[in-house]
């Protein structure tokens, strides 16, 4: 795995995670989504220096000009919920690419520390020889993306992957490089190094969906 970590650089992204972390700001919901929307922008623009590119001559009012443009054959694809604001940002780069959607959360067993992951919903456009992004702001044990992406692969070989995250932990960042394939890109704006025992960052920021949209409730569809 080719690994972007960009916790040790000192650019206008930290002030957004910063941000992120502080907890008398995050309390602003719309703040938090925004930076989070801000961070996926930033990561977008790295991704893009690397992707495939085409030429294409481009008429203007005066003529034509020979431009090098990114392939259109990405799929962006959000892990629900946490993933939207996220996902925005990336998809205001990417505005052409097609989108894809996976629901997928813990399901602590008996409410203790041990928990399984739960995928009940997909809705995603062939991924078969495409340009793949698969995004989730965090990355903590990194069982949710292999989980997700195992899922995805009922749609096509991707013939690129791209992870992007706004913060991990170096135990995910580790899970992640031993279960994608090797030439898969990570692009991460922050890393931390511990997790507690439930599998939460720390410092981290907190759980990114409930300050984004609000806490919630998981119900079994089958009761």
């Amino acid at each position: 795995m080719i690994i972007h970590d960009f916790t040790s650089q000192s650019s206008l992204m930290n002030q957004f995670i910063s941000e992120l972390r502080e907890v008398t700001i995050q309390k602003d919901s719309m703040r938090f989504r925004r930076n989070i929307e801000r961070v996926g922008e930033i990561l977008s623009y790295e991704c893009s220096k690397i992707l495939a590119r085409t030429t294409e001559i481009i008429e203007t009012p005066l003529g034509t000009k020979e431009m090098t443009l990114p392939a259109k054959d990405v799929v962006i694809c959000s892990i629900l919920r946490a993933g939207l604001p996220l996902h925005q940002g990336i998809l205001n780069y990417f505005d052409t690419a097609e989108n894809a959607f996976v629901s997928a959360y813990r399901n602590h067993i008996d409410d203790g520390d041990e928990f399984e992951i739960v995928v009940n919903y997909m809705a995603t456009p062939s991924l078969e020889g495409k340009t793949l992004l698969l995004v989730d702001p965090m990355l903590a044990t990194g069982r949710t993306m292999k989980s997700v992406y195992d899922v995805l692969l009922q749609q096509g070989i991707p013939k690129n992957i791209h992870i992007i995250s706004v913060l991990g932990s170096t135990q995910g960042v580790d899970y992640v490089k031993e279960h994608f394939p090797e030439d898969t890109h990570l692009w991460i704006a922050a890393v931390d190094n511990e997790l507690n025992s439930r599998g939460y960052i720390i410092p981290g920021l907190g759980d990114a969906g409930d300050l984004a949209y609000g806490t919630k409730r998981h119900f079994d569809s089958a009761q």
